[in-house]
This record gives C-alpha cells, structure tokens and sequence, in this order.
C-alpha cells in the first residue's frame, strides 16, 4: 500500500520579541519627621470596679486638662482604647481575685517636635503612668514617596541597561510593565511603663527614611 509522504513539521523559532528581563529598582528619601503621635496610658487598679473607673478618670481628666494647657488642640487629643480587666494572684496554686485594672489609652498628635518630651514629662506629672508608642511621620508623605518613586525607576532602568549592555541583548528601553511594591517605614519607639521626673525626657525623632521598589519588565 502506498503512503504519501508527509514531511515533518518543524517546531517555531521562540519568537525574539516575547523575550523580557525583569529587574527591581529601588530609591529612598531622607526627610526631617513634622508630625509625632504618642500614646499615653492611666493605668488603675482597685478592688472595687467603680472605684478604678473613678479614680482613673480623675487622673485623665488632669492629663487633658495639662495637655490643652500646653497649647494642644482638643481634636488632636483622642481616645484611642479602654479595658477593664480582673487581675488575680495564684497562691498555694489557687487563683485569688485580686482586683480589677482600668487601662484608658489616649493619643496625642503634635507638629512641635521639640516639645515631644516636655509633653511626656507633664503628662506623666499629671497621672500618665505608661507611654507605650511613639511615633513620628511627616505630612506630605506623597510627595516624598514621588521623589523616591522616580530615584527606584532610575535604578531599575540602569540594571536593565547594564544587564543590556553585558549580555548584548539589544534591549527595548520602553519598559512594557511597572509594578509598585510600596514600603512604609515609619520611625517608632516603644517605651516602658515611666515614673514622673524633674527632667526633661530627651526624644530624638531623627530622619524618616521614604523608600519605593518597583517591578520594571523590558521587552529585547
């Protein structure tokens, strides 16, 4: 029997324009922090519920009153948690009531970031008995990150190109494909439970460091 013959067919050449290289670029910005947000606690513990309530809203009451005298502005004073928790103590391995705890925590939002410790200082003065974060920020965050946005394209583009110029890939400097990755790195301290002192608590807020990382795909 007679079978036409049929030639093989061949398999496609990879198509040189669908070959890409990814490369990551990164940038940073160094800025001078103008916003600080610190979290102030009263802490109070008593047998009787009603009595720590009372006591702890005393206290928090002069905080606020001492806050607003520093010049602060009442919206920028916020309650931010309050939990009442029963304690106990285990003796001879039972469990004893010991009492209950009323946390209240506020945060406070300033723009004078040299008087972050002087605020602390009053404010534990006054009855706060645990500043448990600090944190510092700055305002037009958006146009930091622009700048650092631009700063990690430049840095993507100059791997691609060396890459390109090593390997000789005849590289397309169009990039088909831009992928942010964005990076927030706020500067934050966590402090312990403070006692009041005379002096004035040194709080260095130092530089907030913006970074951007993008994803660039090029075409060769």
């Amino acid at each position: 029997m007679y079978y036409p013959y049929v030639p093989h067919s061949r398999q496609p050449e990879p198509d040189l324009e669908r070959r890409t290289l990814r490369v990551t670029g990164e940038g940073s910005v160094s800025v001078q922090p103008d916003i600080a947000r610190i979290q102030l606690e009263v802490i109070t513990e008593n047998v009787s519920l009603s009595q720590a309530q009372q006591e702890n809203a005393q206290i928090m009451s002069r905080v606020i009153d001492a806050l607003l005298n520093l010049g602060i502005e009442r919206g920028n004073i916020q309650t931010t948690a309050f939990n009442i928790t029963p304690r106990y103590d285990f003796i001879d391995g039972q469990q004893v009531f010991r009492g209950y705890e009323v946390r209240n925590q506020i945060t406070v939002e300033v723009t004078a970031i040299d008087q972050v410790g002087n605020i602390i200082d009053v404010a534990v003065q006054t009855g706060v008995n645990r500043v448990s974060n600090i944190q510092f920020t700055v305002q037009n965050r958006q146009l930091y990150y622009q700048q650092a946005l631009v700063s990690a394209l430049e840095n993507a583009r100059e791997k691609a190109q060396t890459i390109n110029e090593t390997m000789q890939l005849n590289l397309d400097p169009t990039p088909i494909r831009i992928v942010e990755r964005v990076i927030d790195t706020p500067i934050t301290y966590n402090m312990l439970t403070l006692a009041a002192e005379t002096f004035t608590t040194p709080i260095e807020p130092g530089e907030i460091v913006i970074m951007a990382k993008v994803e660039v795909q090029f075409r060769y």
